[in-house]
């Protein structure tokens, strides 16, 4: 296998890292192969890709969701600068609902995180100008596109801030805690009915964060 990998805390994230073959001319690396991939994470095609470029640091992009029938789930990586890399489990009857793992992608490390459905994910630049690249499980539909607070109280993800104010979107700003999600919104994750009893559910837990990982 070209690529090495390792598990989280949390089911279902997986960090690829390509073999890399240094020579005198520079790197060369197999950063995707389809059979490799699906070895780990299941018979999941990929069918659209998308790029984005930040121009300044500590943008935020996030929370960010789909629901079936057009969840998805996110292959990123980091092709220009360095991002602070964050993916929530909003799976309804997940035992590990409202945690969060957090890694450093960059264009120095060449990590891939693999994020599957029931997962909201978003992004911290850390360093202007980050080109950003991720395929994606399924395509984009405006009707089922979904977010949630990228500073919601509840989820206490440390966004690494440091006093500065984030360059965030008027749509981001204006994202639902996921405490005042429509049930039926995570329901339609594809992981439980809508009926689901989601006054059981417990934000409290104690987050899971990896800031660096090495490959198992």
């Amino acid at each position: 296998m070209p690529v090495e990998f390792t598990e989280f805390d949390i089911e279902g994230p997986v960090l690829f890292v390509p073999n890399r073959h240094r020579d005198k001319r520079g790197v060369f690396a197999e950063t995707f192969r389809y059979d490799d991939f699906c070895e780990v994470v299941g018979d999941i095609d990929l069918v659209q890709e998308n790029h984005s470029i930040s121009v300044p640091i500590n943008t935020i992009r996030g929370l960010h969701f789909q629901t079936c029938p057009y969840a998805q789930g996110k292959l990123i990586r980091v092709t220009q600068g360095a991002i602070l890399d964050v993916a929530v489990d909003i799976r309804p009857r997940s035992a590990t609902f409202g945690q969060h793992i957090k890694i450093e992608l960059s264009a120095e490390n060449w990590y891939q995180l693999w994020i599957p459905e029931g997962f909201a994910h978003g992004f911290k630049t850390l360093k202007p100008d980050t080109h950003v690249m991720y395929k994606a499980s399924n395509y984009y539909s405006p009707d089922h596109d979904r977010g949630i607070a990228w500073n919601d109280p509840d989820l206490g993800i440390d966004w690494q801030l440091y006093g500065q104010q984030p360059v965030v979107s008027e749509k981001d700003s204006r994202q639902p805690l996921l405490s005042d999600l429509d049930p039926e919104v995570l329901g339609a994750m594809g992981r439980t009915p809508p009926n689901h009893d989601f006054t059981s559910l417990n934000l409290n837990h104690a987050n899971v964060t990896v800031l660096s990982a090495n490959p198992s």
